[in-house]
């Protein structure tokens, strides 16, 4: 297949959702279990994926639920939590791929993530991330996420390819069964072996 289109959190990175919860309630978040969601997002949160309030005013927003004073950096860190890191391994394999396929990345994600530690995580082997990618789009540059079909139609436009060529990964079922509707192949990642794995089941 000439296209590989990847997923970030669950796939390329490891993520915990109960690292972040737990963090958040720590900064006085109370409400921090029902307001974070495992695949998607709802309320403020969704709106910062989406693109539609600033990290300024989510910040804002979450600090009307927050009880005592928190700095957008304790903010900040706590809600990273939900990220833990890319395996080196990750890295290599998207190398390797590189090299026989075109590679991109569509993922629902916020700026405050993006910005932080995501862009940084990218860095660490010396590159970044478009060494690994030929073409990124994150939910909160676009304002639409998956599995909407919107951010599928969007990707095909910017990265100008077509989804009989192109294969997709993601950890979420809608989202995978989103992109086939489309004429995508599709790739539900459920574990962490090596992509090329399921390229060849």
């Amino acid at each position: 297949m000439k296209n590989l289109m990847f997923d970030l959190g669950g796939v390329i990175m490891e993520i915990e959702r109960r690292r972040a919860v737990d963090a958040l309630k720590s900064i006085g978040l109370a409400d921090a279990d029902e307001m974070l969601g495992e695949y998607g997002q709802k309320g403020i949160f969704l709106e910062l994926e989406l693109g539609n309030v600033t990290p300024a005013q989510w910040r804002t927003e979450l600090r009307r639920h927050i009880k005592g004073d928190v700095t957008d950096v304790e903010i900040d860190r706590a809600f990273e939590k939900f990220l833990i890191g890319i395996p080196e391994s990750r890295l290599k394999e998207l190398e390797e791929l590189h090299r026989d396929h075109k590679l991109y990345l569509l993922s629902n994600t916020n700026k405050v993530m993006w910005d932080g530690m995501i862009l940084s995580e990218f860095r660490k082997d010396g590159h970044d991330i478009n060494y690994y990618f030929d073409g990124v789009i994150p939910s909160f540059e676009v304002h639409c996420y998956k599995p909407d079909a919107e951010i599928f139609h969007k990707a095909c436009e910017k990265f100008g390819i077509c989804p009989e060529d192109t294969i997709f990964f993601d950890d979420s079922k809608a989202n995978v069964e989103a992109a086939r509707a489309l004429g995508f192949g599709g790739v539900h990642v459920a574990d962490n072996r090596p992509f090329k794995e399921y390229l060849d089941k």
